[in-house]
């Protein structure tokens, strides 16, 4: 059986596969996971939030964030939840996000 914490690191890496279409930088690297936790009946739970309030692709990152998650052999099941407190800015981005990006503070 694995440790909590190799599951995790394991549904991180899967998330690193779910790119933002608009910005081309996975959802990991960009700031947009806010926490996740899985439960021991195999319910993942995703608190993420959007670079904009609004943003038309929430429906399509929820399913590929869930497709991913559910990789994970112990994930049964992905509940995806947005929120917006704090608000998302892009300090959260990983430094090689605002690189990709031309953003270089």
């Amino acid at each position: 059986m694995r440790s909590p914490q190799a599951i995790r690191d394991d549904i991180i890496n899967h998330l690193t596969t779910v790119i933002d279409p608009e910005l081309g930088i996975d959802v990991v690297n960009l700031g947009l996971i806010y926490s996740l936790d899985l439960d021991e009946d195999g319910i993942c739970l995703v608190k993420m939030t959007l670079t904009t309030m609004g943003c038309p692709l929430t429906d399509v990152l929820a399913r590929d964030v869930s497709a991913a998650a559910k990789q994970v052999p112990e994930v049964k099941n992905v509940d995806v939840q947005f929120v917006w407190e704090p608000a998302w800015t892009p300090s959260r981005m990983s430094r090689a996000a605002r690189l990709a990006l031309g953003i270089h503070k």
